[in-house]
């Protein structure tokens, strides 16, 4: 199958910070084909998710809740890149803050969070060889509990809706399919 569509050629025109804090807000102006299209864009720094793995079949997960969609979510662990960090010494850090383990990390995905209207990608790890250390400060408004979970558990509440958070499905659901993978190719070998 031919896609007959062509990309169309865009130009900004015009941006303008509407507001700035910890996260900014900016109106940009660009011209898409021959229409003139204005864009609210946040601005938010990069940041860090982590698939914490225990006892190679169990997931720690953090419950907390979240102002904006009102609710408590489970989630994986997951902070922002702070100034001067790399996306693994930050991930590093939050697993010390969030669930207070050290241990391997290994690249999993790197993805935009809602490329429509946000700047924010996120670099999610796997962490592996989990040693447990004193819990690192957490943020002010973090009232986080941890919660264990088996991979499988996990799987299902990412197919049946009971996992919302967009991060923790997709590293969730790479995370399966990558050691499912593993699991065939042995199977073979």
């Amino acid at each position: 199958m031919t896609n007959n569509m062509q990309e169309r050629k865009m130009k900004v025109i015009d941006t303008k910070k509407i507001y700035t804090g910890n996260v900014s807000l900016r109106l940009d102006k660009f011209v898409l084909g021959d229409k003139i299209i204005k864009k609210e864009i946040v601005e938010h720094v990069p940041s860090v998710g982590l698939i914490p793995i225990i006892d190679n079949s169990e997931v720690l997960f953090v419950s907390q809740y979240r102002h904006a969609a009102g609710k408590t979510l489970l989630e994986i662990p997951a902070g922002k890149i702070e100034k001067g960090e790399t996306p693994e010494k930050a991930a590093v850090r939050e697993m010390a803050e969030e669930i207070g383990y050290t241990g391997k990390l290994l690249p999993l995905l790197k993805m935009y969070l809602a490329p429509g209207y946000d700047t924010e990608m996120i670099y999610v790890y796997v962490a592996t060889d989990l040693i447990r250390i004193k819990r690192g400060p957490r943020d002010d408004d973090e009232n986080i509990k941890i919660k264990r979970m088996s991979l499988i558990a996990a799987i299902e509440k990412c197919i049946n809706g009971e996992l919302e958070d967009c991060k923790s499905i997709a590293g969730i659901l790479a995370y399966a399919r990558i050691m499912n993978s593993r699991k065939s190719c042995s199977a073979t070998n």
